[in-house]
């Protein structure tokens, strides 16, 4: 890791043309590395890069899809998929406040901590970064962007009154398909995005929603992560989600994030409520036009050092605690629980001696579970795929 690298932090709300700075950076040095927190992102700057610089010096990496060229200068990723080590003279992490996510977060915080470019290094996102970044990295250099344009609120409206350009967002698949449902039954048409489609449908219906074969855009919250879109209002079909663990209300800053897609460069941008959510008051209102929000005071964080002696070695290492006050231990991740159920079992246990056995299974265990079958079926595919790897031949 080059520690010599200069670090800023380009920080400020939604449309302030800071992933445009960040594209415009990379482009300027020989090499470069910039994480996205979304496939659908990554695979939208790709593009752009692509048509700037041609398909044979650009590599796409993320959970679902993996295009790289022999002579790769530029690769766009998904944070989770960044490669690390590789040398670039750049690095970048896109939406960097979600350090404090539950459950993403420690892989950002790693980012954050860990990944430098030999040249330039540079962090993107919100303000409320701006302490932690501060007291954790003391050298950042930091850049403050202004919205573009305005955004404000414009309360309750039925779907039946939602003007033309809106996206509607939902926070289940369910309510994301009624929804739509509905729109097509009262406007005619509607584009779908949300993360379980593919990568083929999902860029599909980016590409209709954008060229303007519909004017209405349905969406779960993931639209909130920087995804460029031509939205002039947002409108919150509810104001919970479920996290993973239970129900919870969406906090001011996340209501900000995704209604802050509204409203384009200098175009004003409107956000509100449908359906059965309730208005939002006032302060929050404010908080939200205003872009104020509570500094990030916990980045989620996991013990890099890794121990492949054994399974219980790494697994104490995953678990290991931190005295730093800026950082909090993550809880369980889906990998870490994926491990313990694999090592548990009577017939890995001949397979699973000396640390390249156990950095396999590991490897293995940060597979993310596509399919969303759930612990138990992913767990079993898991050990299959352990199994191809450790014979050396993967069944077509």
């Amino acid at each position: 890791m080059a520690f010599n690298s200069r670090v800023t932090a380009v920080l400020g709300p939604t449309n302030t043309g800071k992933t445009h700075y960040a594209i415009e950076r990379m482009l300027g040095h020989r090499t470069g590395v910039i994480g996205f927190p979304l496939r659908l992102l990554a695979r939208e700057v790709y593009d752009r890069i692509v048509k700037a610089r041609g398909p044979s010096v650009v590599a796409l990496v993320t959970g679902e899809e993996r295009i790289v060229p022999e002579r790769t200068q530029y690769w766009v990723c998904t944070v989770e998929a960044m490669p690390q080590e590789i040398g670039a003279d750049f690095v970048a992490i896109d939406e960097i406040q979600l350090c404090g996510d539950p459950d993403r977060g420690h892989v950002f915080t790693d980012r954050l901590l860990r990944a430098r470019g030999l040249v330039e290094t540079m962090f993107l996102g919100s303000d409320s970064m701006r302490p932690a970044i501060a007291a954790l990295i003391p050298q950042t250099q930091f850049v403050r962007r202004e919205r573009f344009s305005t955004l404000s609120y414009n309360g309750q409206k039925k779907i039946s009154r939602m003007p033309a350009r809106s996206a509607i967002v939902g926070f289940s698949v369910d309510d994301v398909y009624a929804i739509a449902e509905l729109i097509r039954r009262q406007k005619g048409g509607c584009a779908v995005v949300m993360g379980g489609l593919s990568p083929r449908t999902r860029n599909a219906q980016v590409a209709l929603y954008q060229n303007g074969d519909v004017d209405y855009l349905v969406a779960t919250d993931a639209i909130g992560m920087g995804l460029n879109l031509d939205i002039k209002h947002v409108a919150f079909s509810g104001t919970h989600k479920f996290d993973g663990r239970r129900m919870r209300p969406l906090f001011p800053h996340e209501l900000a994030q995704i209604a802050g897609r509204a409203g384009r460069h200098m175009e004003p941008g409107t956000f509100g409520v449908t359906g059965d959510a309730s208005p939002l008051d006032e302060d929050l209102v404010e908080a939200i036009e205003e872009h104020r929000f509570a500094p990030v005071r916990k980045l989620m964080w996991r013990n890099p050092d890794m121990d492949f002696g054994s399974t219980d070695r790494l697994i104490a290492a995953l678990e290991a605690p931190t005295t730093n006050e800026w950082l909090m231990r993550t809880r369980e991740s889906d990998d870490l629980q994926a491990l313990k159920a694999l090592a548990d079992m009577p017939d890995l246990a001949d397979r699973l001696r000396g640390p390249q056995a156990v950095k396999l299974l590991w490897d293995v265990c940060r597979i993310p579970d596509f399919r969303s079958n759930g612990g138990a079926d992913h767990v079993q595919l898991l050990h299959r795929l352990f199994g191809f790897l450790q014979a050396g031949r993967i069944p077509t």
